[in-house]
């Protein structure tokens, strides 16, 4: 019983073990089908994405090419641009050496042409030398070499006679063509210039909110129009011109600030000497900043770049500044233009004589200050503000100061004489008043103790503004005095000049 137990038992266990052998044999064999299909799965996986990267880098290696090429023909456009340009210069200038060749082959002509003649002229000579020796020899008295003699004298006679004719000939033709190639380079500068006409006035025109603001103007027994007219050295106008007052002063800067100011204190309608004085300065600033970009314009539209800040402010002021009725940066900006023009015709530095035509007349902001020719003044400015040699010259030879030494000097002062000549450029009438007002001015300010002094009433008036530390009442009566002789002995003018000699004296104290 026993034994069939154990038996029974090891038989159990045998087929147990033949059992699990045979299910692990099953799971190994599935572990690994499964292992196969998963591999395949990343294999097939990897072969996709391989496949995707593939073309991704197919398609970005075409993108670059494609850039690459664009790049590259791009590149090749502009080179072949480039060489177009370089191929119209060439042909430019080959034009150009093709009628110095038909120049030269003229030449050429004309000189064996007087060859020829000379040849003819040798062989009739010969002749007639012959002809002449042979009556020379027949009349009595005369020997060979004495015929000789005179017969070389005749012909030496005819034959300069027959040069110098044929010389002044050539030298007519030359002048003319020389006078008709110089006119088609300013005909056509002149064409290319187009330029507004100006007409400076004296006065400038305010408008008023209401009638009432002309009593606020005024002030209490006039204290605000003297104050103003004080200040600004203007003359004030209030007359019955309905919602208007006029600013009458021969100095545009001058007049300008004095309507900047004007409606300053209209639009802030607070009107009294101290913010009169306060309205002033402020209007001051703003005209002063007005003429620094006024300079910075006019370079701009002249083409003309790299100039001395200080010389762009110098150049600002001539905004203001009229010679013979022409306004004097527009008329600069035109000479630059004009001379500019000219310069590049004829081949020469266009920049430079851009840049000499624009400050030709720069001493003119500074003539009331220094003595001497405005040409000479600018040339000293600009050589101060480190301008080169050839652009000081033309300065200061423009209007033959000095005697011109360059092409560029040259042109500069036809380019003026085109820019100040032209029709309608120039009135001499308010050129001459302008001086005359100036000059009283100048003379007022030569006393000393005098702090401003201007001209108002269109000349009728002269108002002296002194130091009140310095002068005192006797002594302001003696200066009104002086100045009007002086004016008397110095100038010519109709009717008369009033001088007004103003002493002021303040007290200022400030409550803390």
């Amino acid at each position: 019983m026993m034994t069939t137990l154990v038996i029974s038992i090891v038989v159990s266990l045998a087929v147990g073990g033949a059992i699990g052998y045979i299910l692990r044999k099953m799971l190994s064999s599935i572990k690994v089908k499964n292992s196969e299909n998963e591999a395949r799965m990343l294999l097939t996986d990897a072969e996709r994405q391989a496949s995707s990267i593939k073309k991704e880098a197919l398609i970005e290696a075409k993108d670059e090419i494609y850039n690459m090429r664009q790049a590259a023909e791009k590149e090749i456009r502009e080179k072949r641009s480039e060489l177009q340009k370089m191929e119209n210069r060439l042909l430019q200038r080959e034009g150009i050496l093709e009628e110095r060749f038909i120049k030269l082959d003229q030449r050429e002509k004309q000189v064996g042409f007087l060859e020829k003649e000379n040849a003819r002229l040798q062989n009739e000579l010969s002749e007639t030398l012959r002809k002449e020796r042979l009556k020379l020899e027949a009349i009595a008295g005369l020997s060979s070499a004495e015929a000789k003699t005179l017969l070389m004298k005749r012909l030496e006679e005819e034959a300069r006679h027959d040069s110098a004719k044929l010389l002044r000939e050539i030298e007519i033709q030359t002048k003319e063509e020389a006078e008709k190639k110089a006119r088609e380079i300013i005909s056509l500068a002149i064409q290319r210039i187009a330029s507004d006409h100006v007409a400076e006035t004296t006065v400038s025109v305010v408008a008023i909110p209401n009638e009432e603001m002309k009593g606020r103007i005024i002030g209490r027994e006039g204290r605000n129009i003297k104050a103003f007219e004080n200040l600004t050295g203007i003359n004030l106008i209030i007359d019955d011109t309905p919602e208007a007052v006029v600013l009458s002063s021969f100095d545009p800067v001058r007049r300008e600030i004095a309507r900047v100011t004007l409606e300053n204190l209209i639009t802030n309608g607070r009107i009294h000497p101290a913010r009169i004085e306060q309205m002033y300065e402020k209007a001051s600033n703003y005209i002063n900043d007005q003429i620094k970009q006024r300079g910075e314009q006019a370079t701009f539209d002249s083409g003309v770049a790299g100039l001395n800040s200080e010389l762009v402010k110098v150049l600002g002021r001539l905004y203001f500044r009229t010679s013979y009725g022409q306004n004097v940066i527009q008329h600069s900006i035109e000479t630059a233009n004009i001379a500019g023009i000219m310069a590049a015709e004829l081949g020469i530095n266009q920049k430079k004589t851009r840049r000499a035509g624009l400050l030709h007349d720069i001493g003119k902001a500074i003539d009331h200050e220094v003595e001497g020719p405005h040409a000479i003044i600018g040339a000293d400015l600009a050589k101060r503000l480190g301008e080169s040699s050839d652009i000081i010259h033309a300065i200061e030879a423009h209007h033959n100061d000095k005697e011109p030494q360059t092409v560029m000097a040259v042109l500069v002062q036809a380019a003026d004489a085109i820019s100040g000549a032209r029709p309608g450029a120039r009135r001499e009438t308010l050129e001459s008043y302008i001086k005359k007002l100036e000059t009283i001015e100048k003379i007022a300010q030569e006393f000393k103790g005098v702090e401003k002094a201007f001209a108002m009433q269109a000349g009728r008036e002269i108002r002296v503004m002194v130091q009140p530390d310095v002068i005192d009442d006797v002594q302001a009566a003696m200066i009104a005095r002086d100045l009007a002789k002086k004016i008397e002995e110095e100038l010519e003018y109709p009717g008369q000049i009033r001088v007004t000699v103003i002493r002021e004296t303040r007290a200022v104290e400030y409550a803390k």
